[in-house]
């Protein structure tokens, strides 16, 4: 598929999706609207119509709880077979919830305001200046929601003011990757009732998806937040499953300096300003403390084992997403990023980021966050090395993606196997499609 097709083609799903104000992230196995999903949405969204796509982000902040945070999922009352469903979340049942919407307790990555800074630029280089006013006072209008989100994340998410984000579910960012097997592997799972699972019934192969095992840990975590009224105060108290997640507090780290960004646009007070670039430093430095210099990425702390955990993932080289550091620093993750466990491991049909080091045993090459790549997740680590100025080492992670998503049947999928490049898990995935038209876009 030449490149004027592909982008065709990722329109027409984005176009597909489309239901009224916000994208499903895919048309069958997610039908709802998912957090990250809609930022990254909104970009590729930015390429076709602004105002479409900062109504991506506003339908999603319309379900803002009160204590700021923004919940991973906003669930569509036209869509109730559905599981787990919103009855699992009983979010109607707790004071900080949105009333007459249905949503998730968790979290996910805080993309939005990366998201909505991506668009100005994205107006402001492909548009006119009537246009660029337009989102910019579309932009300021979303401010204070942005700002509430991340004060709810520096604060609720960091008590301590550690400056990393704490997650308390799998599900707050990549599912079954293995860097949460040893904090699962430790919790004793009470009595769950049967269900079923929507994605087995989509999903042709069960074995690219998360184990029964992990599944039952999932639920189990869900019952006791729900438990807890998804109290931040109490949940970091006992919850068993408690984490300081690397990728989460990088992307916090850009997020905050887009933020700033948008702040000067919105004339916020100095006191606002200075809380912004405060929450950048410190969660900048707190990144930067977990590199381990023998696996040569950063690592994730489980907090209650009280020790990093030492496994190869692709979130390892998300520091690469903070903009202070040096170029050094930057060219030494673009290295290990092109390494052999990564985009340089022997036998890969494109040499795109893998979701886990191929050299580990814990890499499985069909199972969702275990081993596939994430055009999503390249995309990302692609943003990371322009910021820091390695143009030739982005160009290359561009071409290799581009040309997995342009050959015969690729479909915008998920995840893909990366020794034949055979699409995986969903389809005509929004994400996938929005971070191509964005590729297209930039050559």
């Amino acid at each position: 598929m030449d490149e004027r097709a592909l982008r065709e083609a990722a329109v027409a799903v984005l176009r597909r999706n489309d239901v009224g104000g916000w994208t499903k992230p895919a048309p069958r196995l997610y039908p709802h609207q998912w957090s990250w999903d809609s930022a990254f949405i909104a970009i590729g969204l930015a390429h076709l119509d602004a105002g479409r796509a900062f109504e991506e982000l506003e339908h999603l902040f319309a379900a803002q709880w009160s204590d700021g945070r923004v919940p991973h999922m906003v669930f569509d009352p036209n869509v109730p077979e559905y599981w787990p469903g919103a009855d699992l979340w009983a979010s109607r049942d707790v004071a900080a919830a949105p009333r007459g919407l249905a949503t998730s307790g968790l979290i996910q990555p805080p993309m939005h305001a990366i998201a909505a800074w991506r668009i100005l630029q994205i107006v402001h280089a492909e548009r006119g200046s009537d246009a660029e006013h337009a989102v910019t006072a579309r932009a300021v209008a979303l401010y204070p929601k942005l700002l509430a989100w991340h004060r709810y994340l520096a604060e609720r998410r960091d008590g301590e003011g550690s400056g990393l984000i704490s997650v308390y579910h799998p599900w707050e960012g990549t599912d079954n990757t293995p860097r949460w097997d040893a904090a699962l592997a430790r919790i004793d799972v009470g009595a769950l009732p049967p269900y079923a699972r929507t994605d087995l019934a989509v999903v042709a192969d069960a074995t690219e998806r998360p184990t029964k095992a992990e599944y039952d840990r999932y639920l189990w975590l869900v019952a006791l937040l729900r438990e807890a009224g998804y109290d931040d105060a109490v949940v970091q108290k006992s919850h068993p499953f408690l984490i300081k997640d690397v990728q989460c507090s990088a992307i916090f780290v850009a997020a905050n300096d887009a933020l700033a960004r948008i702040a000067d646009l919105a004339g916020a007070p100095p006191d606002e300003r200075a809380t912004i670039a405060l929450w950048s430093e410190r969660s900048a430095q707190a990144v930067r403390n977990c590199w381990d210099h023998e696996l040569e990425l950063g690592l994730d702390v489980d907090l209650r084992a009280n020790e990093p955990i030492r496994c190869v993932t692709s979130a390892g080289l998300c520091p690469l997403l903070v903009p202070s550091l040096t170029k050094d620093e930057a060219r030494h993750f673009a290295k290990r990023m092109f390494g052999p466990d990564f985009a340089g491991a022997k036998g890969l049909a494109y040499p795109v980021v893998l979701s886990t080091g191929a050299t580990t045993p814990e890499f499985r090459p069909r199972a969702y966050w275990r081993g596939p790549t994430w055009p999503v997740i390249n995309w990302l680590l692609w943003c990371g090395l322009r910021a820091h100025g390695l143009e030739d080492e982005a160009a290359r992670l561009r071409r290799a993606n581009l040309a997995l998503l342009s050959r015969a049947g690729a479909g915008f999928a998920e995840y893909y196997e990366p020794f034949t490049g055979e699409p995986l898990g969903s389809l005509d995935q929004s994400w996938t499609a929005a971070v191509t038209i964005d590729w297209l876009a930039t050559a």
